[in-house]
């Protein structure tokens, strides 16, 4: 006897559609249409088709702030993934130290990204901030607003100080979630401490750990607000990422029609690299399921 299937269902998901439609889909489909025209007026556009695209792709700038963008976000995963994966072993398991430890940990998640820029801009200079200060008792000559590379350096500091607690806390419940057997049982076979992280707590955050190494190479990818309240993307361009360039382009020059096409460029990217890593995790994910059945 075959079962009519009822479809009203899918009547909830509607309202899910509408809004996505109103707040993507047709902001996107405006920055589609900029990128194709030159727009003089309200009435007053000339359609360009791909010239937005061949200009951007030309500009010198925008190799230099997407070497740049490559170069910091490489460094972001290089940095922060095995640091918050040492600072979670690290982290007392059990008792009130373990729930003190996490909320200290978390603290830098809790601070705005605009507070982050501000406290670090404050916190580096060398007349009135500790840091900056310090560095200079030590013979340091350090001075981010006029050294590029000091500039460079104390971006990256501070996302690592603002981020790497994100990759701490996903590091941490995956290790809480190890059963114990598996610690008493490496105990007894006499394994030491980087066996059991090899063979036993590593292969079992590798899901977490591709979560992070994808969530924080989106974040950095895009990232603004921190290095534009400090430096304001100098000196010169030396800390001029890619979501800054976007934003001189469309809102400093006004050039709407290169900036909707590098919209759509910049939105490709991030979507490349977001489908290759969930790609990634499904497949361990399938990986993980396919051992479970043969057991």
């Amino acid at each position: 006897m075959n079962k009519t299937k009822n479809q009203k269902a899918w009547l909830l998901v509607l309202p899910v559609f509408a809004l996505v439609a109103f707040s993507a889909i047709i902001p996107l489909m405006t920055v589609v249409n900029y990128s194709v025209q030159d727009i003089f007026g309200i009435d007053d556009r000339v359609f360009v088709g791909k010239e937005w695209y061949q200009e951007i792709l030309r500009d010198e700038v925008l190799h230099g702030a997407f070497k740049r963008q490559l170069i910091f976000s490489a460094l972001v995963l290089l940095i922060e993934i095995p640091l918050g994966i040492a600072v979670a072993l690290s982290l007392p398991r059990r008792g009130f130290g373990s729930s003190l430890a996490i909320t200290l940990v978390a603290i830098p998640l809790l601070v705005p990204w605009n507070v982050v820029g501000t406290v670090w801009q404050v916190f580096a200079r060398t007349d009135i901030g500790l840091g900056g200060s310090l560095l200079l008792s030590f013979g340091i000559d350090y001075n981010y607003t006029s050294n590029p590379f000091d500039a460079w350096i104390t971006v990256l500091i501070m996302d690592i100080w603002h981020w790497t607690s994100l990759v701490v806390l996903l590091c941490f419940a995956r290790l809480q979630s190890i059963p114990n057997v598996y610690y008493q049982a490496a105990r007894i076979d006499g394994a030491s401490l980087w066996s059991i992280f090899r063979f036993i707590q590593l292969p079992k955050m590798k899901e977490v750990l591709l979560l992070a190494v994808l969530l924080r190479f989106i974040d950095s990818f895009l990232i603004y607000t921190e290095p534009f309240v400090l430096t304001g993307g100098g000196p010169g361009n030396a800390t001029t990422f890619l979501s800054q360039y976007l934003t001189q382009l469309a809102v400093g020059q006004f050039d709407l029609g290169p900036a909707a096409a590098f919209s759509i460029i910049y939105f490709l990217i991030i979507l490349l690299f977001s489908w290759l890593f969930f790609t990634a995790l499904t497949s361990q994910q399938e990986e993980k399921l396919e051992k479970t059945r043969e057991n």
